[in-house]
Parts: C-alpha cells; structure tokens; sequence
C-alpha cells in the first residue's frame, strides 16, 4: 500500500505529529511519500491523506479527482469541517484505515466553462465546494443573469452568485444564509451575496440542470472564484455550470456521520 501525504506548509507544532503518522504507517508496512506541489508519484497511490484545514483538502481534492483516489483529511486547522481525523487521533485513523474500518462519501464536483478563457488556453478546474462570481473592488454592483436549463431565472444584483455543491453548502454559500445539503442530496444550491433585494433567496436546483451565468457590469471585470483558484473574467462572458462527470472520494471513519459532525463543527 501507498499512501501520500499532502501538505502545503508544514508548521513548528505539526512536525511531531507528522513524524508519528509517517512512523505509525511504515511499521506496518506503507510506503508514504510526501507530497507538496502538485505532482503525484506516476505509481499507484491507495490513499491521499490531506494534513491541514479544509483549504488543503480542497488542493488535494484537485490533485486527486483525476486518478480517483480516496482523501483522508487530517485536521491541523480551525473548524476542518471535511476532515476526518485531528492531530490527536492518527493512531486511531492509521488502525482503521488499514483495518478497513471505514466508508467512501463520492463528493460532487462541480465543472465550469468560459468560452473566452478556453479560447486562451485556460482549463478551468473542477470544484469540489463552490463556483463564486464576485464583483471587484472597483464595482459597486454585480448584475448577474441566471438561467437554469435555458430558462431565464431572474436578474442577480449585489455582490455576486454562489453555485454550491452539497460539500460546499456548509462553507461560503452557508455564511451567505444558503441551506446546509447532505452530500447525497443530489442538487446544487444558488445562493446570492449581499443581494440588492430581499426576494431574492436561494434556490436548490437538481445537479442534472446546467446553470447558466452572465454578468452584467460597465465594462469591469469580474472575479470567478473555484474553490480557492480566482480567475478574471469580462462583462457578458457566459459560464455553462454542470455536475463534472467525476467524483472525489472522501474518507469517513466508521463511527462518524454528517450530522454529528453538524453538531461537533457547527454547533447546531
């Protein structure tokens, strides 16, 4: 077995705890390789454990999707609301993960197309939590028009739109008054930010509809967030938002569970 560990920074307090996990796994046997830009080892990986907050996994989560390998996230952040284990548990995740004693959540991601940033070479990569159009600091208002399906949905003003997955609507579009969706929910939720009128709300959408959003501004540009990768696009540039053909693997122990990871996180 092969097992990377994803770590972008590593701080003073984290390297005991790295040299314990790494030290736990090659006593029985793992190679483990580190792994700190994005380049994978070309041989098999089985896991990818993510050390840090849900940043990092959000990073390893792109790393992974292509080749489909299972993400345990270690918790060395704040709230690590989609990490599986803290820096106090790794002999507990090591015994499971090997014993088999866990499940695989496969995540949505969320695909997005611009046809002018193609056009100039540029893929755009999958996100697993949230597609985000923002205004810029120069621009008092974003009009955004939004159609699910073809169909004209309504005209956004305010500081941008949120397209979340299940696994983002705990993250910004939350913080924006969108609803929380179990991971199996099977919809996306469309979430505005600091909308101009108050009826505007959000709307959850089944992940089989193509969203479609086209900002409108006086020729400024506009911030096209993935996840934490933000691209500049233009005034009426479309971009096409679909559920991605692939999914990620998430690794949850045996013993956790959504919901009481809502309580333990969110504390509802």
């Amino acid at each position: 077995m092969t097992i990377a560990l994803f770590i972008r920074s590593i701080e003073t307090d984290m390297q005991p705890v790295l040299s314990r996990l790494e030290r736990l796994l090659t006593d029985k046997g793992v190679t483990v390789c580190r792994v700190a830009d994005n380049r994978l080892p070309a041989d098999p990986v089985d896991f990818i454990l993510s050390i840090g907050g849900d940043g990092t996994l959000l990073s390893a989560a792109h790393l992974a999707s292509d080749r489909h390998i299972p993400v345990v996230g270690v918790n060395f952040g704040h709230l690590g609301f989609l990490t599986t284990a803290g820096r106090d548990d790794v002999d507990t995740l090591v015994s499971d993960l090997l014993a088999g004693r866990y499940s695989i959540e496969e995540r949505t991601m969320l695909q997005t197309d611009c046809a002018r940033l193609q056009s100039h070479g540029q893929q755009l990569p999958l996100a697993l939590n949230e597609a985000t159009l923002h205004r810029m600091d120069n621009v008092s208002l974003l009009s955004t028009e939004l159609y699910v399906d073809g169909q004209f949905v309504s005209l956004y003003a305010g500081d941008g739109v949120i397209i979340a997955t299940p696994t983002g609507s705990t993250a910004y579009s939350l913080s924006c008054g969108g609803p929380i969706l179990t991971p199996n929910s099977g919809c996306f939720v469309i979430t505005p930010i600091a909308a101009h009128s108050l009826s505007l709300r959000p709307i959850i959408v089944p992940d089989g509809a193509v969203i479609t959003l086209r900002p409108c501004t006086r020729g400024e540009a506009v911030a096209l967030a993935l996840d934490s990768t933000t691209y500049e696009i233009a005034s009426g540039d479309a971009l096409t938002l679909r559920r991605a053909a692939i999914t990620l693997p998430l690794v949850r122990l045996n013993n956790q569970h959504f919901f009481s990871a809502l309580h333990e996180k969110l504390a509802l």
